[in-house]
C-alpha cells in the first residue's frame, strides 16, 4: 500500500482527552468496519512518525474518520488531539486489516468488548451494523477509568435508548448512584454480557494487550469457540486505535 495525501475536514472533541478528526482521502478505496489506517506527518526539516489509529465510521466516499486518543509522550496523538484543524495536510495509509472485521452478511450473534480506545473499532462496527438493517444481534461491552473518559456518550445513550444492548464497565470511578463498585472486568459481569456459547456468537476484543488477553481468555474459559474470538490489541507506543 502506498501513502495516500489527505486533508483534515472538520474535528470535533469526544472526552477531555480525546477528539475524532474527519479526514478527506482523495482515492479512498473504501474500508470494512473494524479496520485501521496509518497516519504520517511529516515536520518542516523533514522527519517523519506515522501510528495506526481505528477507523470510527462507515465508509463514506472520501471520508475517513479517526478517533484519538492523547499519549502526552505520543508523537503522533498530541497534535492529531490538540493541533490539527481544518485545512492541515498529511497522509494515509490503508485501509490496514482483514481479520478484526465484520461484514453485514454475517448472521450469528456479535459481541463487542472494547476496553478505553478500544471501543473506536467497535464503533465502527455498531455503525455499520445500524447502517445496515442488520437483524443479527449485538452487545457493546465498554470498560474505561471514568465517566469523563467516555467516548461516543451522546450516540451511544441515543443507540442505547433505540435498544442497543451497552455495558458499561468503570474501573477506577463511578457515575454517582451507580450500582457496581469501580472494578476491572470480570468473569461473572462477562458471562452476563456475553451471548451462550451455543449461539456460535463472534466476539470482537479491542484494547490495551494487558486488557485483551484477559478478556479472551475469560471468554474461552466461559466456553465460547476460540476460533470466534477476534482480537485487536495496541500498546503504549500508541500503536492501533
Amino acid at each position: 500500500m502506498s501513502w495516500r495525501p489527505a486533508t483534515v475536514a472538520s474535528v470535533r472533541p469526544e472526552s477531555p482527552a480525546a477528539r475524532t478528526v474527519v479526514l478527506q482521502v482523495p482515492g479512498w478505496p473504501g474500508h470494512q468496519a473494524g479496520q485501521h489506517v496509518d497516519v504520517r506527518l511529516t515536520a518542516e526539516d523533514g522527519y517523519t512518525a506515522s501510528r495506526s489509529y481505528s477507523i470510527a465510521s462507515v465508509a463514506d466516499g472520501e471520508l475517513v474518520e479517526v478517533t484519538v486518543e492523547r499519549l502526552d509522550d505520543g508523537e503522533v496523538s498530541p497534535y492529531l488531539v490538540d493541533v490539527a484543524a481544518p485545512g492541515d495536510r498529511l497522509e494515509v495509509r490503508g485501509p490496514v486489516g482483514g481479520w478484526f472485521v465484520w461484514r453485514p452478511e454475517q448472521a450469528e450473534p456479535v459481541l463487542l468488548v472494547g476496553g478505553g480506545s478500544g471501543v473506536v473499532p467497535l464503533m465502527s462496527i455498531v455503525r455499520r451494523h445500524v447502517a445496515s438493517g442488520s437483524s443479527a444481534p449485538l452487545r457493546l461491552v465498554y470498560s474505561l477509568r471514568d465517566p469523563d473518559a467516555t467516548l461516543y456518550r451522546d450516540e451511544l445513550a441515543g443507540l442505547a435508548a433505540d435498544g442497543l444492548s451497552l455495558t458499561y464497565v468503570y474501573t477506577r470511578r463511578t457515575p454517582e448512584g451507580w450500582p457496581r463498585p469501580p472494578g476491572r472486568l470480570d468473569a461473572g459481569l462477562l458471562a452476563a454480557s456475553a451471548f451462550p456459547p451455543a449461539d456460535s456468537p463472534t466476539s470482537y476484543v479491542c484494547g490495551p494487550t494487558g486488557f485483551v488477553e484477559t478478556v479472551a481468555d475469560l471468554l474461552v474459559l466461559a466456553g465460547q469457540d476460540p476460533r470466534r474470538v477476534r482480537t485487536e490489541r495496541f500498546g503504549p507506543s500508541g500503536g492501533s486505535s
